[in-house]
């Protein structure tokens, strides 16, 4: 069991920055590979992006790219997203998932290879 808490989210001008955390707590049974997506309203859950357990590998949706950098760090069991240059279309509502038994150098951008999921945090950008 893998519970998940996405924290710091907000209401950000256009051109800021938010920094996305997630907190990963239960036992580790395995290794686990990371990443985020986002829905906005109307709209289909997206990838954005995602961390391989090592962290030695990223992946990156070609809207975000440049923009947001992903990390993790296993020792505090907590994966972030930096979110710099916000555009007003970055507005959703943000989700960390953790898929575990992961390879420890592949990122993992499909919805189902994750097996777990948090609540999501809500980022709006104002124009």
């Amino acid at each position: 069991q893998v519970q998940l808490v996405e924290s710091g989210g907000g209401l950000v001008q256009a051109g800021g920055s938010l920094r996305l955390s997630c907190a990963a707590s239960g036992r580790a049974f395995s290794t686990y590979a990371a990443g985020w997506f986002r829905q906005a309203p109307g709209k289909e859950r997206e990838f954005v992006a995602a961390i391989s357990w090592s962290g030695g590998k990223t992946n990156y949706a070609d809207s975000v790219k440049g923009r947001f950098t992903i990390s993790k760090d296993n020792a505090k069991n907590t994966v972030s997203l930096q979110m710099n240059s916000l555009k007003p279309e970055d507005t959703a509502v943000y989700y960390c998932a953790a898929k575990i038994g992961a390879y420890i150098g592949r990122a993992y951008y499909t919805q189902g290879d994750y097996d777990y999921w948090g609540r999501g945090t809500q980022v709006t950008v104002s124009s």
